[in-house]
């Protein structure tokens, strides 16, 4: 496969778009919105690496959510030939995270 040079600001939105259609299977919220993204890179060259956290440690998705972002990535970023997503406990995740939308969706405004 050619390597190909893309803006990275217009690739990570793309990448933040698919990610706001996955879901923790026990909260009918999207991920970003729930602030389990810190961050999202594209390195120019057809690689995107997400950094998340889960709810907690216990998460009964954290051995299948990670792989499933992957490969929404890779399958509807047409930028993105290998995605990595890194799940990392610090700082943990807490309800501050959320943004206001999903504040509202669950209640808790």
């Amino acid at each position: 496969m050619e390597l190909k040079n893309y803006p990275p600001e217009s690739v990570e939105q793309k990448v933040v778009d698919v990610l706001k259609t996955c879901y923790d299977p026990e909260i009918p919220v999207d991920i970003y919105e729930l602030g389990l993204i810190y961050d999202v890179v594209f390195d120019g060259t057809n690689n995107v690496h997400v950094t998340m956290t889960l709810t907690s440690p216990a998460c009964p998705v954290a051995g299948t959510l990670p792989p499933e972002i992957q490969q929404k990535i890779v399958d509807k970023v047409e930028e993105a030939a290998a995605a990595e997503v890194e799940v990392v406990w610090d700082p943990p995740w807490s309800t501050d995270l959320m943004s206001d939308a999903a504040k509202l969706e669950l209640g808790m405004m």
